[in-house]
This record gives structure tokens, sequence and C-alpha cells, in this order.
């Protein structure tokens, strides 16, 4: 393992920042690809909680593309609640907890799968590779504190079955190639039963300017645990160490 002389995340010792900033990390619009900017604020579907649009109208336009994978992805967070509910643990409202998760820690989240799967070193195993976190659940008032983090693995694409979803990823993967990225970093939340897939589109290699780590577990953890939502990693590029 490297030796680091300073944490992953640019704000790890610091407190977080009130009221808590989501930091949606770089986002573009799925129905016609605008860039998420600071005077842009996207929406995300309500039923998914994870596609994003920059608008309502760009929202509106793609729910006859979108509908099938939003509705599928209800349904089958129904049935694995259903499935699980002799679980004492079980939570009738636990897939839509798992979907705010995954949207409140977008950037954590998305900088883990980069970490894990070393695609800054090794860029072809976003093709290959999946980052598996599995999660515990624990009831609380604030949703980004309802879980910790249980386990991660490493796992192969191939670890995603479902058809649809499979499909959603492709379309994705074929967007960011022909911008010129590396290809959709897979990202897969499990807990109690129920799964979220967060697919994450990676900007080419010229524009991936976050340092590698080897402790982006502990890093992970240590914002999930806490609840931080504002998640800011370190670039280094050829200015300088960029924070945020």
């Amino acid at each position: 393992m490297d030796t680091y002389f300073q944490p992953a995340a640019a704000n790890y010792h610091t407190p977080p920042v009130h009221p808590q900033q989501r930091q949606r990390g770089y986002r573009i619009c799925d129905q016609c690809c605008t860039p998420e900017t600071p005077s842009l604020k996207f929406r995300l579907c309500g039923g998914c909680l994870t596609t994003q649009y920059c608008s309502q109208d760009c929202q509106r336009e793609h729910w006859p593309h979108h509908k099938a994978i939003c509705q599928h992805t209800a349904s089958v967070s129904k049935a694995a609640i259903a499935a699980a509910s002799s679980s004492p643990a079980a939570d009738q409202h636990l897939a839509k907890n798992l979907r705010k998760f995954a949207s409140a820690h977008t950037a954590l989240l998305g900088w883990a799968g980069f970490q894990a799967l070393q695609l800054k070193r090794v860029p072809a195993n976003i093709r290959q590779n999946a980052l598996l976190i599995d999660l515990s659940y624990h009831p609380h008032g604030e949703s980004q504190r309802r879980f910790s983090i249980a386990s991660t693995h490493i796992v192969p694409r191939s670890y995603v079955h479902d058809p649809l979803v499979i499909a959603d990823i492709q379309r994705r993967e074929e967007r960011c190639r022909y911008s010129g990225g590396i290809g959709t970093l897979v990202v897969i939340l499990q807990c109690g039963g129920v799964s979220q897939v967060m697919p994450v589109e990676v900007d080419p290699p010229a524009k991936i300017t976050w340092d590698s780590r080897d402790d982006w577990a502990s890093v992970l953890a240590h914002f999930v645990e806490s609840g931080r939502t504002d998640f800011k990693p370190i670039s280094s590029t050829s200015r300088g160490v960029y924070y945020g």
C-alpha cells in the first residue's frame, strides 16, 4: 500500500458544512446532455432517484424512453421488500431510502468505485468489474445516516443480470464513449435483499485528475458513518493540487 501525506478528501478532517451541501459531481442531463453547473442545478427523477435532468421539459421529453427502467426499478424494489418482510430489520421504505442514500452520496460513491477499480492505472477495468457495497440499515431521522458500510467487494460486471438494467448501463456506456469517455463505472449498493445499481459515466483519461488512492474504503466508511454528504476529493494537476 502507498504511503500518503494528506487525506484522500480535502475536507476529511474538517467538520461538515451546515447546512450540508449535496455534492452532485459532474452530471449531464439524460435528455440533452447539458452538463450541470453551480448555476444550473439538476432535478432527479422522483421514481428511480438516479436519472437526472436539467429541466422539467427535458424530464417530460425523456419519459417515454425512461419509463420502462424507472417503473421496473420500483417493481423490483417492492418485490424484494415483500420477500424480506419476515426479517425484523425489514422496512417498507428500504428501497426508497437506498435510492436516497445513493443520490446523497453520488460524488463519494463514484470516487470510491473509481479508486476500487484502479481506473487511473488500468482504465480497462471499467469494462470488466464493478464495486459491490454491502450496507447495514439503521433507523434514523436523517436519510443519509440510515446506512453503514458492512463490506465492499470487487465483482465481475456480470453480477448485474437484470436485462433492463444492463440495457440502461449499455446506453450510458455508448453515450460516454461517443463523447470521449472511458465508459460507465458500475457501483452496486445492496442491503436486506434490496439492491440499487448506480452507473457513473467516467471522463476521458486526460480529464481524470483524481489521485490514485488505496485508502478509499476507509474514506468511504468515514463519510458514510458520519452522515456527511460534503465529500471533496483531491486532484493533482499540472497546475498544482486541486481540492474539491
